[in-house]
């Protein structure tokens, strides 16, 4: 959990910090910041200032400038209205402890990037839409839809249980690794096989991967469909997105931005639990996430890729009350479900941090939570922990900040802390 109490004053020093691997900048920012004009809304017509405004940009520059991150995206919206749509850095061509190679690719506001577990909310919203079709309902068990799956303790655990982390599958098997996750029948095979403690179901544990592939089997059971083609249907076509999707061919996947690994190397015992949720390292999911093999397959938990301006587009929609442009996405009841607080504020098992979470979200919290001070409404997730996607119906805003780099141990922290205060403060609740 991001908490800001004295953090704040590191940030204007965070630009000399360097630890571990980070990027050459650049000498110019605005060299390599593309702005969106078309898009972009005066301010004061959403209750704010030019001067907030730029503010909030400047601590998108502190990110930048702690290095850890060569590129960034951010669209970022005020009662339904663009008051951001920016990008810092390159999309590709600045490894750390690099410059800039001649042919680098500027990083535009229309680039597609991995969202990672930010992909978790849309397959959760995907299931929600199956209970407000009636064709599932939450609290049912697995395994009354995949009957395989109900055996070694699992008999029992719900599709809610799944959604809100407390299935006791929360591990995926041992002898899965970063190379095998596009292998969903063998994933699939595995996770049916495993075995889950009755003192394990119920307890709070977040699930990096393994409760996308469950859900996913789910989708394709009840509706005869592949995940990718229900999220078609239902939201990337209504919504007219242009990738929003589970990997993207080979044609779109030459859009994406590169990811790389910054930072210090974690070391035992951060290095186990990483291994332990993820399967492998920050340094692997960083190389595998760049090849044919991640970018073009189907994870449900991992692999959605799209723009900034996307997943806001999604975000908004949920505080729309299902509505997009005059299209009823889905039903406001179906919303209320998703964003239900499940559980209090709780130790989290596998990220080692008190979490709120609802049936697929991660929530905020008062007087000072994951999405910044007084978000005790604010629902969103994080992608790979730098990746802060969320809405907040207090402040009527919905924002989508990505980056491309993974730094678990870095010094990127406090900007992304200031970045979160920015916005709350030039936005009243």
């Amino acid at each position: 959990m991001f908490i800001d109490f004295g953090l704040k004053s590191l940030v204007h020093t965070s630009r000399y910090l360097r630890l571990g691997n980070t990027i050459h900048l650049p000498e110019s920012l605005s060299a390599v910041t593309t702005i969106n004009r078309e898009e972009e809304v005066d301010p004061t017509t959403v209750g704010m200032t030019q001067d907030g405004v730029d503010e909030i940009w400047q601590s998108i520059e502190e990110i930048y400038k702690t290095a850890t991150h060569p590129a960034i995206s951010l669209c970022f919206r005020r009662q339904g209205k663009i008051i951001l749509s920016r990008s810092i850095g390159y999309a590709t061509g600045h490894k750390p402890n690099n410059k800039a190679e001649i042919n680098a690719r500027l990083m535009q506001p229309e680039t597609p990037i991995c969202y990672f577990s930010g992909s978790k909310a849309v397959t959760a919203f995907l299931i929600h839409l199956l209970n407000e079709d009636k064709l599932i309902d939450l609290h049912d068990p697995v395994s009354f839809h995949l009957p395989e799956f109900g055996q070694n303790g699992k008999e029992d655990i719900s599709i809610h249980q799944v959604l809100s982390h407390r299935s006791g599958i929360s591990v995926m098997p041992k002898t899965l690794d970063m190379s095998a996750i596009a292998d969903k029948d063998e994933i699939w095979r595995q996770l049916c096989a495993k075995k889950v403690p009755a003192t394990q179901t119920g307890s709070l544990a977040y699930h990096a991967l393994s409760g996308g592939y469950v859900l996913e089997r789910i989708i394709n059971k009840v509706t005869g469909l592949s995940i990718q083609e229900f999220l078609d249907v239902r939201v990337r076509q209504p919504m007219n997105m242009k990738y929003f999707s589970y990997g993207l061919n080979e044609t779109q996947a030459a859009d994406l931005a590169d990811n790389y690994a910054t930072g210090i190397k974690a070391m035992y015992p951060v290095s186990y639990f990483i291994k332990r949720a993820l399967g492998d390292s920050f340094e692997r999911v960083a190389e595998v996430s760049n090849t044919p093999i991640f970018q073009q397959a189907v994870i449900p938990s991992a692999n959605l890729m799209g723009t900034a301006e996307e997943m806001g587009r999604f975000y908004q929609m949920l505080l729309n009350n299902g509505v997009w442009e005059g299209k009823q996405i889905c039903q406001p009841m179906t919303i209320r479900r998703m964003i239900r607080e499940y559980g209090s504020l709780e130790f989290d098992r596998t990220l080692m941090i008190p979490m709120r979470y609802s049936a697929g979200l991660m929530l905020g919290a008062n007087p000072v939570g994951i999405w910044g001070r007084n978000s005790g409404q604010a629902f969103g997730h994080l992608g790979l922990i730098n990746k802060l996607l969320w809405a907040d119906p207090d402040r009527d805003i919905s924002v989508s900040l990505l980056n491309t780099g993974l730094p678990l141990v870095a010094n990127n922290i406090p900007s992304l802390v200031n970045f979160m205060a920015s916005i709350n403060k030039h936005c009243s609740r």
